[in-house]
């Protein structure tokens, strides 16, 4: 197989999986919080925070690497303009991430914690659920800037 179409077919699938999960994981999170209850949110979490560290992680860590190796085959330089700007994008979605991924597992635990007690979830909880989305967003929207800027290559 040529390794540059190998390349390329890897740093495709890590970006599917980034953007796949981000999305799936958003929508499962949303809509079990959307029912308030401290069970459900708390499984749904579990979940959540496992696939954010085996899939997203692992394409995180990938994709940079697969798209170093893809850019030094192809001549690319790291500093030409649509390179440079996904890269600054990437960084803000790591930025973004990074505490997401804390905030799921704080969010998981307040609603294992309630569902435990049998209490409403607390306000720590709602205001860290606010600040999820409020950082999911950015990272969510940096990824789709970044997907564009891989197919349209545009000059800067």
């Amino acid at each position: 197989m040529d390794p540059e179409l190998l390349l390329r077919w890897l740093h495709v699938i890590g970006a599917c999986v980034l953007l796949g999960t981000g999305a799936g994981i958003a929508f499962f999170m949303a809509m079990a919080h959307r029912t308030g209850d401290p069970a459900l949110i708390a499984g749904t979490a579990r979940i959540v925070v496992i696939a954010d560290l085996v899939f997203t992680a692992t394409a995180a860590i990938a994709q940079p690497l697969t798209g170093w190796l893809l850019a030094r085959q192809s001549g690319w330089d790291l500093t030409e303009g649509w390179i440079a700007v996904s890269l600054a994008l990437y960084a803000l979605t790591g930025v973004c991430w990074l505490p997401v991924v804390r905030i799921q597992i704080i969010l998981r635990d307040l609603a294992a914690e309630a569902a435990r007690n049998g209490t409403a979830l607390p306000p720590r909880y709602h205001r860290l659920a606010r600040l999820w989305v409020a950082l999911g967003l950015p990272a969510f929207a940096a990824v789709l800037a970044i997907l564009w800027l891989m197919i349209a290559r545009p000059g800067f």
